[in-house]
Protein backbone atom coordinates (compact mmCIF):
# COMPACT_ATOMS: atom_id res chain seq x y z
CA UNK A 1 0.00 0.00 0.00
CA UNK A 2 0.50 3.40 -0.71
CA UNK A 3 0.58 4.80 2.54
CA UNK A 4 -1.41 8.39 3.37
CA UNK A 5 1.57 11.01 3.31
CA UNK A 6 -0.68 14.45 3.01
CA UNK A 7 -2.53 16.52 5.80
CA UNK A 8 -4.75 13.54 6.00
CA UNK A 9 -2.13 11.65 8.00
CA UNK A 10 -2.63 13.95 11.46
CA UNK A 11 -6.12 13.03 11.19
CA UNK A 12 -5.78 9.14 10.65
CA UNK A 13 -2.46 7.79 12.35
CA UNK A 14 -4.20 7.09 14.93
CA UNK A 15 -6.33 4.64 13.47
CA UNK A 16 -3.49 2.48 12.19
CA UNK A 17 -2.16 1.77 16.09
CA UNK A 18 -5.91 0.13 16.67
CA UNK A 19 -6.16 -3.68 16.58
CA UNK A 20 -9.28 -3.44 14.63
CA UNK A 21 -6.46 -1.55 11.72
CA UNK A 22 -3.79 -4.30 12.51
CA UNK A 23 -6.22 -6.96 11.82
CA UNK A 24 -7.47 -5.25 8.68
CA UNK A 25 -3.79 -4.94 7.38
CA UNK A 26 -3.07 -8.65 7.94
CA UNK A 27 -6.53 -9.44 6.10
CA UNK A 28 -5.93 -7.14 3.05
CA UNK A 29 -2.33 -8.38 2.91
CA UNK A 30 -3.33 -12.04 2.64
CA UNK A 31 -6.15 -11.53 -0.08
CA UNK A 32 -3.75 -9.78 -2.17
CA UNK A 33 -0.89 -12.43 -2.18
CA UNK A 34 -4.34 -15.22 -2.55
CA UNK A 35 -6.64 -13.73 -4.36
CA UNK A 36 -6.91 -11.17 -7.29
CA UNK A 37 -8.14 -7.87 -5.35
CA UNK A 38 -9.42 -4.28 -6.54
CA UNK A 39 -7.95 -1.50 -6.94
CA UNK A 40 -4.40 -2.02 -7.25
CA UNK A 41 -2.60 -1.98 -3.96
CA UNK A 42 -0.42 1.19 -4.50
CA UNK A 43 -4.13 2.67 -5.60
CA UNK A 44 -6.14 1.79 -2.02
CA UNK A 45 -5.33 5.48 -0.56
CA UNK A 46 -6.31 7.37 -3.81
CA UNK A 47 -9.39 9.80 -2.72
CA UNK A 48 -7.04 10.72 0.19
CA UNK A 49 -3.43 10.81 -1.74
CA UNK A 50 -5.61 13.07 -4.64
CA UNK A 51 -7.89 15.05 -1.99
CA UNK A 52 -6.02 16.16 0.47
CA UNK A 53 -8.26 17.04 3.69
CA UNK A 54 -7.83 21.04 3.93
CA UNK A 55 -8.79 21.22 0.34
CA UNK A 56 -12.40 19.13 0.32
CA UNK A 57 -15.18 20.87 -0.73
CA UNK A 58 -17.34 18.36 -1.56
CA UNK A 59 -17.77 14.57 -1.19
CA UNK A 60 -19.14 11.74 -2.12
CA UNK A 61 -19.23 8.70 -0.88
CA UNK A 62 -19.94 5.40 -2.59
CA UNK A 63 -19.90 2.00 -1.25
CA UNK A 64 -16.98 -0.60 -1.94
CA UNK A 65 -14.50 -0.63 -5.23
CA UNK A 66 -16.03 -1.79 -8.59
CA UNK A 67 -15.21 -5.52 -8.96
CA UNK A 68 -14.78 -6.36 -12.12
CA UNK A 69 -11.09 -6.61 -13.67
CA UNK A 70 -9.20 -3.24 -14.74
CA UNK A 71 -12.34 -0.75 -13.28
CA UNK A 72 -11.31 0.44 -9.77
CA UNK A 73 -8.09 2.71 -8.97
CA UNK A 74 -9.17 4.13 -5.85
CA UNK A 75 -12.02 7.11 -6.42
CA UNK A 76 -15.48 5.79 -5.86
CA UNK A 77 -17.52 5.51 -9.17
CA UNK A 78 -14.29 6.59 -11.25
CA UNK A 79 -13.02 4.38 -13.83
CA UNK A 80 -9.64 4.99 -15.69
CA UNK A 81 -10.17 6.68 -19.17
CA UNK A 82 -9.68 3.46 -21.31
CA UNK A 83 -12.54 1.58 -19.20
CA UNK A 84 -15.95 0.78 -20.22
CA UNK A 85 -18.38 3.72 -18.46
CA UNK A 86 -20.48 1.66 -15.66
CA UNK A 87 -23.98 2.20 -15.25
CA UNK A 88 -23.86 3.89 -12.34
CA UNK A 89 -21.28 6.34 -13.54
CA UNK A 90 -23.40 6.40 -16.89
CA UNK A 91 -26.41 7.65 -14.85
CA UNK A 92 -24.27 10.34 -12.93
CA UNK A 93 -23.21 11.97 -16.04
CA UNK A 94 -27.08 11.99 -17.11
CA UNK A 95 -27.91 13.80 -14.20
CA UNK A 96 -25.14 16.45 -14.82
CA UNK A 97 -26.43 16.76 -18.24
CA UNK A 98 -30.09 17.12 -17.13
CA UNK A 99 -28.83 19.71 -14.00
CA UNK A 100 -26.05 21.79 -15.73
CA UNK A 101 -25.79 21.38 -19.05
CA UNK A 102 -22.54 19.39 -19.22
CA UNK A 103 -22.28 16.82 -21.92
CA UNK A 104 -21.58 13.27 -21.66
CA UNK A 105 -17.84 12.56 -22.13
CA UNK A 106 -16.79 9.60 -23.37
CA UNK A 107 -14.36 8.40 -20.54
CA UNK A 108 -15.20 7.51 -16.85
CA UNK A 109 -12.31 9.04 -15.34
CA UNK A 110 -13.20 11.52 -12.11
CA UNK A 111 -9.83 12.86 -11.67
CA UNK A 112 -10.55 16.60 -12.55
CA UNK A 113 -13.53 16.30 -9.21
CA UNK A 114 -10.67 14.63 -7.33
CA UNK A 115 -8.20 17.21 -8.08
CA UNK A 116 -10.60 20.07 -7.57
CA UNK A 117 -11.75 18.85 -3.95
CA UNK A 118 -14.42 16.34 -4.13
CA UNK A 119 -13.14 13.23 -2.06
CA UNK A 120 -14.66 10.04 -4.03
CA UNK A 121 -14.34 8.27 -1.01
CA UNK A 122 -15.79 4.23 -0.60
CA UNK A 123 -16.71 3.23 2.84
CA UNK A 124 -14.81 0.15 2.16
CA UNK A 125 -11.15 0.06 0.26
CA UNK A 126 -10.43 -3.10 -1.06
CA UNK A 127 -12.81 -6.05 -2.89
CA UNK A 128 -12.02 -9.76 -4.16
CA UNK A 129 -12.46 -9.69 -7.79
CA UNK A 130 -15.75 -10.20 -8.87
CA UNK A 131 -17.23 -10.61 -5.40
CA UNK A 132 -19.48 -7.48 -4.40
CA UNK A 133 -18.94 -6.66 -0.53
CA UNK A 134 -16.37 -9.56 -0.16
CA UNK A 135 -14.59 -6.75 2.20
CA UNK A 136 -17.26 -5.70 4.00
CA UNK A 137 -17.10 -6.30 7.74
CA UNK A 138 -13.19 -6.48 7.82
CA UNK A 139 -12.53 -2.84 9.42
CA UNK A 140 -12.06 -0.53 6.07
CA UNK A 141 -15.47 1.26 7.60
CA UNK A 142 -14.61 1.78 10.44
CA UNK A 143 -11.29 3.52 8.96
CA UNK A 144 -13.64 5.37 6.48
CA UNK A 145 -15.22 6.36 9.61
CA UNK A 146 -12.81 7.77 10.92
CA UNK A 147 -12.15 9.85 7.54
CA UNK A 148 -15.81 11.39 8.20
CA UNK A 149 -15.06 12.49 11.43
CA UNK A 150 -12.22 14.55 10.65
CA UNK A 151 -14.18 15.67 8.28
CA UNK A 152 -17.28 16.76 9.91
CA UNK A 153 -14.85 18.65 12.07
CA UNK A 154 -13.76 21.10 9.81
CA UNK A 155 -14.71 24.60 10.10
CA UNK A 156 -15.44 25.58 6.25
CA UNK A 157 -18.54 24.90 4.10
CA UNK A 158 -18.53 21.14 3.20
CA UNK A 159 -21.17 19.31 1.23
CA UNK A 160 -21.81 15.77 1.33
CA UNK A 161 -23.42 13.70 -0.90
CA UNK A 162 -25.07 10.54 0.05
CA UNK A 163 -26.34 8.42 -2.55
CA UNK A 164 -28.33 5.19 -1.48
CA UNK A 165 -29.01 3.97 2.20
CA UNK A 166 -25.70 3.09 2.80
CA UNK A 167 -23.79 6.63 2.38
CA UNK A 168 -27.04 8.00 3.96
CA UNK A 169 -26.07 5.69 7.45
CA UNK A 170 -23.21 7.97 7.93
CA UNK A 171 -25.07 10.90 8.02
CA UNK A 172 -25.33 10.53 11.88
CA UNK A 173 -21.79 11.59 12.33
CA UNK A 174 -22.58 14.56 10.63
CA UNK A 175 -23.89 17.37 13.03
CA UNK A 176 -21.54 20.86 12.01
CA UNK A 177 -23.89 23.11 10.98
CA UNK A 178 -21.31 24.57 8.63
CA UNK A 179 -22.08 21.61 6.48
CA UNK A 180 -24.25 21.17 3.67
CA UNK A 181 -26.07 17.54 3.90
CA UNK A 182 -27.65 16.12 0.40
CA UNK A 183 -29.53 13.32 0.11
CA UNK A 184 -31.00 10.76 -2.97
CA UNK A 185 -31.68 7.75 -3.89
CA UNK A 186 -28.38 5.56 -5.30
CA UNK A 187 -27.49 6.64 -9.40
CA UNK A 188 -27.78 2.57 -9.82
CA UNK A 189 -29.68 1.18 -12.74
CA UNK A 190 -32.39 -0.44 -9.68
CA UNK A 191 -32.65 2.76 -7.87
CA UNK A 192 -31.89 5.69 -9.59
CA UNK A 193 -35.75 6.75 -11.30
CA UNK A 194 -36.67 6.39 -7.18
CA UNK A 195 -34.90 10.19 -6.65
CA UNK A 196 -31.11 10.40 -7.90
CA UNK A 197 -32.55 11.52 -11.39
CA UNK A 198 -33.84 15.01 -10.64
CA UNK A 199 -31.62 15.86 -7.34
CA UNK A 200 -29.97 18.47 -8.65
CA UNK A 201 -26.86 17.92 -6.25
CA UNK A 202 -24.56 19.28 -8.64
CA UNK A 203 -25.99 22.94 -9.17
CA UNK A 204 -26.96 22.74 -5.20
CA UNK A 205 -23.44 21.83 -4.47
CA UNK A 206 -22.27 25.01 -6.57
CA UNK A 207 -25.15 27.46 -5.02
CA UNK A 208 -23.83 26.44 -1.36
CA UNK A 209 -20.30 26.96 -2.10
CA UNK A 210 -20.78 30.02 -3.64
CA UNK A 211 -22.78 31.30 -1.13
CA UNK A 212 -20.26 30.59 1.67
CA UNK A 213 -17.89 32.37 -0.66
CA UNK A 214 -16.07 29.55 -1.87
CA UNK A 215 -15.55 28.79 -5.83
CA UNK A 216 -18.24 26.49 -7.32
CA UNK A 217 -16.69 22.87 -9.50
CA UNK A 218 -16.29 22.26 -12.33
CA UNK A 219 -18.23 19.67 -13.47
CA UNK A 220 -17.66 19.29 -16.62
CA UNK A 221 -15.51 16.01 -17.40
CA UNK A 222 -14.45 16.56 -20.76
CA UNK A 223 -13.26 14.35 -23.90
CA UNK A 224 -10.45 12.06 -24.16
Amino acid sequence: MAMITNDWLPALEMEFQKPYYRSLYRFVKQEYVSAQVFPPADDIFNAFHFTPLGKVKAVIIGQDPYHNIGQAHGLCFSVRPQVEIPPSLVNIYQELHDDLGCYIPNHGSLVKWADQGILLLNTVLTVRAHQANSHRGKGWEEFTDAAIRALNEQNRPIAFLLWGRPAQQKKSMLHNPRHLILEAAHPSPLSAYRGFFGCKHFSRTNDFLKTHGESGIDWQIENR
